[in-house]
């Protein structure tokens, strides 16, 4: 791959949606065999924003998702330890930290804290002291991220991703964007890894016919 044609995947998500998570591995394997040669940035998206309703944690709905769909993928994608979460909070602060962390270089640290706290482990991401308790365990300061949370120092950058997607046309997530030059590629959905790897060989191999 030549050093000309990097690639960039900006990744929509939301730290309440298992799919999201599921798309982890993927993204680290492909980040672990091209290292540098590709970029892979998270972006906000809130599946239910203020004053939408938040769902009912022992909903039916839920449980029928979680056995048919989640369980089953998390085994194939070794998240085993994934559970349906007791809670069914909001997301905006779990995102405003996020941001926090991307000022600090910790922006993927943070999301995989987040996305671990609450999917393995039950945890409440409305809470602003689980939000400071997972800042520290990857290296934050939480006495600047109490702060920033307070004054809503990023919520307007969250709030921007969620516009962006918008305008693209993203209306669920989680959501990629493949590019490898002038052209952008779309992924809809917790992919597996060869169709995320083939449309980044397309990605690449359109930038240099192009170039």
């Amino acid at each position: 791959m030549p050093n000309d044609n990097p690639v960039r995947i900006l990744v929509w998500s939301d730290y309440v949606c298992p799919f999201c998570y599921l798309e982890r591995p993927v993204l680290e394997r492909i980040k672990a065999e091209r290292g540098a040669r590709v970029e892979i940035d998270w972006r906000s998206f809130e599946l239910r924003p203020e004053p939408e309703p938040t769902l009912d944690p022992n909903a039916e709905y839920l449980h029928r998702v979680w056995n048919q769909s989640v369980y089953p993928m998390a085994q194939d994608r070794g998240l085993d330890r994934m559970k349906l979460p007791p809670v069914q909070p909001r997301s905006r602060k779990a995102h405003e930290a996020a941001e926090f962390a991307r000022e600090a270089g910790l922006l993927d640290a943070m999301n995989h804290a987040l996305f671990k706290a609450f999917f393995e482990e039950g945890r409440d991401l409305a809470d602003l002291e689980v939000l400071l308790d997972l800042g520290q365990s990857v290296g934050l300061d939480p006495d600047g991220l109490r702060e920033a949370l307070d004054q809503g120092r990023h919520t307007e950058r969250v709030l921007e991703d969620e516009q962006l997607a918008r305008q693209i046309g993203i209306s669920g997530v989680p959501a990629l964007i493949v590019t490898a030059g002038a052209q952008a590629y779309l992924v809809s959905g917790a992919q597996p890894y060869e169709t995320v790897k083939d449309v980044i060989d397309r990605a690449l191999s359109d930038a240099k016919a192009a170039s």
